[in-house]
């Protein structure tokens, strides 16, 4: 049985860390609503990048001749995953979901006899996946957005992929990243970055909607001139728009973490609260056994005399 004074010393202890943890989920939420703000505010810009790339590569025709980012390298041997995770823990299941997720798509790659990569983004998620994948681990990349994250970000990661994959060292590149639902929730996502995946158009993607996308397919549009050229413009626009999916990715990614660490450090608090009510009570009632005892030995002292 604890004594009164590790009782004490317990019950200061976890004071502490609950004054840390909630400490942790006020901060977290101040940073939380900024980073929802540029996350959301990334969508639309990224949503709408994609649809003017769907609108360049349909006025190429059936027989024309794309940029490589768009077209590939013709073959789907090599694949590199970019996992994106944080510098720091205390964020609940933030980073496991997405080593869980890499997991899951080495092993269906490998299946298939797929030759596997790794470009990690975040310290936490390369720490684990070295254990078992370190040979898969191609590159690196930490502290991304320190002190602040921004657009020169996205375009490092960017520059060090072409330059991967123009020397052809992989031929499909794919992101797996946390998309921001709410605080307490967030969606594992894995969009193909290389080679550019378009959306489809036609039939069979607006019969769902109405129609509302009918409107949106660049092959009912009204034809339009190119200067100069679709192959230059779809040149310069596909790096352009490689970054553009990264910084929303990373935004996302940004977001999410503090949401799942606000909402690990509020259960955090509530749990280190729980448990200095429970030390409490067990500390009384020592000490109340404690004074009974004593007191028992006084009378029956004072009896024996």
């Amino acid at each position: 049985m604890p004594s009164l004074k590790d009782l004490r010393n317990r019950i200061s202890s976890v004071k502490s860390t609950q004054k840390i943890t909630s400490a942790m989920k006020m901060v977290a939420a101040s940073k939380l609503k900024r980073a929802q703000e540029q996350a959301e505010a990334g969508r639309p810009y990224a949503e709408r990048m994609n649809r003017m790339l769907v609108g360049l590569s349909s006025s190429l025709g059936p027989g024309g001749q794309g940029p490589k980012l768009m077209t590939g390298t013709g073959s789907t041997q090599t694949h590199l995953l970019v996992p994106i995770t944080s510098d720091r823990g205390l964020c609940g299941g933030f980073n496991s979901s997405i080593v869980r997720e890499t997991r899951r798509r080495i092993q269906a790659l490998q299946a298939e006899g797929k030759t596997v990569k790794l470009f990690c983004v975040g310290r936490k998620g390369r720490d684990v996946l070295r254990r078992e994948y370190s040979s898969l681990i191609v590159e690196s990349m930490t502290d991304i957005g320190r002190p602040r994250l921004s657009f020169a970000d996205a375009n490092e990661i960017r520059d060090k992929l072409l330059a991967r994959y123009e020397a052809g060292e992989f031929d499909v590149c794919s992101v797996i990243f946390n998309r921001f639902v709410s605080a307490i929730s967030q969606k594992v996502e894995i969009p193909q970055l290389i080679p550019v995946q378009m959306p489809e158009t036609g039939s069979a993607a607006t019969a769902g909607d109405g129609g509302k996308q009918a409107a949106d397919d660049p092959r009912k549009r009204a034809p339009y001139e190119f200067e100069p050229s679709e192959e230059e413009i779809l040149a310069e626009l596909l790096p352009r728009n490689l970054a553009v999916q990264i910084f929303r990715a990373l935004l996302e990614s940004a977001a999410s973490e503090q949401g799942a660490r606000m909402t690990a450090m509020d259960s955090a608090t509530r749990n280190a609260g729980d448990m200095i009510n429970d030390l409490t009570l067990q500390y009384n009632r020592t000490r109340q056994a404690m004074i009974t005892k004593e007191l028992i030995e006084i009378i029956s002292g004072a009896e024996a005399l």
